[in-house]
């Protein structure tokens, strides 16, 4: 099958080596730009650039698929279908008319459920349980389109976003080739989603990441997991952020208190529980034990967490 791929992050890569793996002919890549990144602001390609350029694809770096010239491109290319994962701009309308058998969407997700851009990180951060893959097809709202195939996993207790997201793109590659497989056999029915039970996964924004002492510590772990590596975890510590990276729950006194035992502090948190730090991080400075920590720190009797 002729296809055109559009996808930017790591959940991508797995699908794109997928469809090459077993035959398809990809004709274009098209990704986000390079953007700037690290203390040094050089410009960073895209996980599926870098593999596209590994298999020596061609590819598009638009900065609005939706401009004339990308969707004259698209119209030009001719292809029998578009596979979209994860890329990071609403398609047109447009661009969903120009392929015969249209466009699919791997959504890290179990549709209608987490509609939206990070929908592995609030699965998680919300204590979700189960969740999934499902592929649609592409219309033009965001996630809204008709689902075909899914596939349904636990999250483990412990299972961070990077880790569920490994599994669910290797899922999510799986799944696109048998759904490409009915589509071209014209075995695919496509069932609409029920709008009422959608919720939404938004971008997430750097002000996710902070600590709310109020809530359980069972939902402050479930965000550290949810929110890791980016926006991680944090709260500030005599004003400056100090990002939690591991904790462990257990008992203790009031909210936003930190309150240190020997070579251990615990930070109270809502309903009478606690976290016991493990591992955290001053800004600017290295991940470190949390023992090497309150060597330094010369934790106060009471030492209040604050959210600025």
């Amino acid at each position: 099958m002729n296809l055109v791929f559009l996808g930017t992050p790591q959940f991508a890569v797995p699908s794109l080596k997928a469809l090459l793996e077993a035959g398809h002919r990809v004709l274009a890549v098209y990704t986000q730009p390079d953007r700037p990144k690290g203390r040094a602001h050089e410009p960073a390609q895209s996980p599926v650039k870098q593999e596209a350029l590994a298999h020596g694809l061609e590819v598009r770096q638009p900065e609005r698929i939706r401009r004339p010239e990308p969707v004259a491109e698209l119209r030009d290319l001719n292809p029998d279908a578009m596979v979209v994962v994860g890329y990071g701009q609403i398609i047109p309308q447009s661009i969903i008319d120009i392929p015969r058998l249209g466009i699919v969407n791997v959504h890290g997700s179990l549709l209608p459920k987490y509609r939206g851009a990070a929908p592995i990180q609030w699965a998680i951060a919300n204590g979700e349980t189960h969740t999934g893959v499902t592929t649609m097809m592409i219309d033009a709202g965001l996630d809204t389109g008709a689902m075909l195939l899914k596939w349904s996993t636990e999250i483990g207790q412990e299972e961070t976003a990077v880790e569920l997201g490994e599994r669910l793109s290797v899922a999510g590659a799986k799944l696109l080739l048998e759904t490409l497989a009915g589509l071209e056999a014209d075995t695919m029915r496509p069932e609409p989603q029920e709008n009422s039970q959608a919720t939404l996964a938004p971008i997430l924004k750097k002000e996710d990441g902070r600590i709310d002492w109020t809530l359980a510590a069972c939902e402050i772990l479930n965000r550290m997991r949810g929110f890791t590596p980016w926006p991680g975890a944090y709260t500030f510590f005599r004003g400056q952020r100090l990002y939690i990276w591991r904790a462990r729950e257990t008992a203790a006194g009031l909210p936003s208190i930190l309150v240190q035992h020997g070579k251990t502090a615990v930070a109270g948190c809502g309903g009478g529980t606690g976290l016991e730090l493990v591992e955290v991080q001053l800004e600017g400075r290295k991940r470190m034990p949390a023992a090497a920590f309150l060597n330094g720190a010369a934790i106060a009797e009471q030492e209040v967490l604050t959210d600025c």
